[in-house]
């Protein structure tokens, strides 16, 4: 693991990659020269197969595929993981090399941020960075929309994805890019799951064998709220037994809640359709989010 801000060798890598905003910017001239579409998939890096898949989406609907790899300090509180959050650019390239990618842009938080870390500009997304996940992290969303729109306005593509594990994350992106009139296509791709039901996320490595032996129950939990959904039954109740199954096998969770789909508020009385199932819930020191949508009474 490469520690923030440590300079690594770009030269060897098996796919292109680059690190300053002028190299990047040279290659993008080129692509839009030849009149090629440009897809925008944006990480963190740590890569698995679930950011594999968000690339080979990616290449479906564009000729040119960037990914950008950056560890985005704004979007970390003070007590969370920034610094211990994995960093691994070599392997990451590695693994990008045949599944469609033709660029990496792995900036440094001086790349992004040249004139400091933003003190002046700010972001927010009313009815949803206060709520959730918003509530729970503090400025989180400020910091995910601040680096999305940065992303977006050096590259300028004519598409991003994202991956619907971070579903109210998805929501803040689409606001972003509404809101600001961004000449972007915003495609969802679907979550990538284990066999077991677990959602692929970089943090799942912090997870403790018997940890990732439980961590499969949030899906079960989410599965048994659609189908609690499809039947009638009452959400508030539905939310409730989450919770306590949840906290009976280990979790501390922070929330288990079934929302309107677009817009994370309540759904409307009655409302049985276009719903969303959402968890997130800590497991010893890693914190887990997942969610399932349902569309249709029974929905999965």
């Amino acid at each position: 693991m490469s520690a923030p801000g440590a300079t690594l060798d770009l030269a060897g890598f098996p796919l292109p990659t680059v690190d300053r905003r002028d190299a990047l910017a040279a290659q993008l001239r080129a692509w839009r020269g030849c009149r090629e579409r440009i897809a925008l998939v944006p990480t963190m890096g740590n890569l698995h197969a679930g950011h594999l898949a968000l690339v080979e989406c990616a290449r479906q609907h564009a000729a040119r595929v960037v990914v950008s790899i950056f560890v985005n300090p704004t979007q970390f509180g003070p007590d969370e993981d920034y610094a211990r959050y994995p960093r691994t650019l070599a392997a990451d390239v590695a693994a990008l090399t045949g599944v469609g990618a033709d660029l990496v842009f792995a900036p440094s938080a001086a790349q992004m941020y040249p004139h400091g870390l933003p003190a002046s500009v700010a972001l927010r997304f009313p009815h949803l960075d206060d709520i959730l996940c918003g509530a729970l992290r503090p400025g989180h969303f400020g910091g995910v929309g601040l680096v999305v729109a940065k992303l977006l306005n050096l590259i300028a593509p004519d598409v991003a994805i994202f991956g619907a594990k971070d579903y109210q994350q998805v929501l803040v992106v689409r606001a972003l890019a509404e809101g600001l009139d961004l000449p972007v296509e915003i495609i969802v791709a679907p979550t990538v799951r284990e066999a077991d039901g677990l959602a692929l996320s970089s943090r799942n490595q912090y997870l403790s064998p018997a940890e990732r032996a439980k961590a499969p129950a949030i899906y079960a939990e989410l599965r048994a709220m659609a189908q609690g959904v499809g039947a009638g039954a009452p959400l508030a109740a539905l939310e409730a037994a989450a919770l306590a199954a949840l906290t009976a096998q280990g979790f501390a969770p922070d929330y288990a809640v079934v929302r309107a789909a677009d817009t994370l508020g309540a759904p409307a009385p009655g409302a049985r359709q276009h719903v969303v199932a959402l968890i997130a819930a800590r497991l010893g020191s890693t914190r887990l989010i997942d969610n399932l949508l349902i569309d249709r009474e029974n929905d999965q």
